[in-house]
């Protein structure tokens, strides 16, 4: 019987918006959008082991967990391990609010079909990464856009309804 299996890419390195989204899921095995309780755990004995360190955690918090709940949302696991361009963060803000939100949803949805298909996502993040001065290419232009279905597409079919964007 085989141990736990332990988390892809946690070590120094900087990651990719994907290697990021696969350490995400490893910590937040339930799916609840928080790495908490167990999970967290978890975190903290594979990050202590990866990065040889002892006597970490409370540190760690009091650094990284911004608003003091006790658990690690993702906007702040993008400031622990080194992401690629702090990409996913970028995301996030950027449709911080509802009103925001909405704005983005109804710019980018040019079909109107009531889904952000991968182009419009494309689109989407193109300009998000224009915004805030990000270099890209093509090929890590669609990593980004692959990325974000993997996140949010629950039903898995290629494009984003409006309750899995508001996820």
């Amino acid at each position: 019987m085989a141990g736990p299996q332990q988390a892809p890419h946690l070590h120094l390195a900087e990651l990719t918006a994907s290697q990021f989204l696969d350490v995400w899921r490893h910590f937040d095995a339930d799916g609840n959008g928080y790495i908490e309780g167990k999970e967290l755990e978890n975190f903290f004995q594979e990050l202590e082991s990866a990065r040889k360190g002892a006597g970490v955690m409370k540190e760690f918090m009091h650094k990284y967990d911004k608003n003091a709940d006790g658990k690690i949302e993702m906007a702040e696991l993008a400031q622990i391990l080194p992401t690629e361009e702090n990409f996913l963060l970028c995301f996030r803000q950027h449709v911080g609010s509802s009103s925001e939100f909405m704005e983005a949803w109804r710019r980018y949805d040019t079909d109107r079909s009531g889904y952000i298909e991968a182009n419009e996502l494309k689109g989407f993040l193109s300009d998000l990464l224009k915004k805030a001065n990000r270099p890209y290419d093509e090929p890590k232009l669609q990593e980004y856009t692959q990325t974000i279905l993997r996140m949010f597409d629950m039903n898995g079919d290629g494009k984003l309804g409006l309750s899995e964007m508001s996820r």
